[in-house]
């Protein structure tokens, strides 16, 4: 690989004096094109940032069974969340999020869509947690045919990161018409590909947290509209709703309100 593109934008990224929690999400144990693609994009990141990867099936293999645990007791209670619950974690706590994850069938694969599925419980008309509105997000994704073809799986990607409340998320899809072996593109191509994703690195790597978009802001002005009038319903406020109250986007009426003795 032509080292001077790993020096500019290692340079670039080390003299913006980033320190950031980098958190990756592969959507393939397979070492091939995607994989290559993902690394390209990390190496000029890894040097000062903490990255901690997690691969698909590997870290996380269970489907999700709609058992609606999360919803009606708590996330605690999915029975897969031993393995989901650090991976959200790791979500929660980083400052840019990376998917990297090929195109099967013109959708993500099957791993990746049943992790996201987990994480709806976490969406703004469910529980949102106001730290995903500062986070950056990239999706990387690579397909057999003209890069177009992936729009449809990144759209997959990119609705469940924005209900998640990422309002800053950036995309960057190879269209592998000449190979699907990455040792076998031609040096031209992989040095195409590598000085891209390592572009769209350095612009990810600056200070500045994002700010709430408009389309974030609409969609939970929306959603709070929905829980105040689900909860004028109900004796007992469901999960959700509990949720939204404790952290004081909706209040409880004024007839529900706990009376102090007198």
């Amino acid at each position: 690989m032509p080292t001077a593109i790993w020096l500019t934008s290692e340079a670039y990224i080390l003299h913006k004096g980033v320190k950031m929690n980098i958190a990756v999400i592969i959507g393939t144990e397979a070492k091939g094109c995607t994989y290559s693609i993902k690394e390209a994009f990390l190496k000029p990141l890894r040097g000062g940032n903490e990255i901690v990867e997690y691969t698909l099936p590997k870290d996380m293999p269970h489907a999700c069974i709609g058992c609606k645990a999360c919803f009606m007791k708590g996330t605690e209670k999915c029975p897969h969340a031993p393995l989901v619950m650090p991976i959200w974690d790791s979500i929660a706590k980083a400052d840019l999020l990376v998917i990297a994850a090929p195109v099967y069938g013109l959708g993500i694969p099957s791993a990746l869509k049943a992790l996201l599925d987990h994480f709806c419980v976490r969406w703004m008309v469910h529980r949102p947690e106001l730290i995903m509105n500062s986070k950056r997000a990239v999706v990387l994704t690579n397909c057999v045919g003209p890069f177009f073809i992936a729009r449809a799986a990144q759209r997959d990607i990119m609705n469940s990161l924005s209900w998640m409340g990422i309002s800053k998320i950036s995309r960057n899809s190879v269209g592998l018409i000449e190979g699907i072996v990455w040792e076998e593109l031609s040096e031209k191509r992989r040095t195409k590909i590598v000085s891209k994703v390592q572009s769209l690195a350095a612009r990810c790597s600056a200070n500045n947290p994002p700010r709430k978009n408009l389309k974030t802001r609409a969609a939970f002005f929306a959603c709070k509209l929905m829980h105040k009038a689900a909860l004028k319903s109900e004796e007992i406020p469901s999960l959700d709703n509990r949720h939204w109250i404790d952290n004081g986007w909706i209040k409880l009426p004024e007839e529900k309100m706990p009376r102090s003795a007198s």
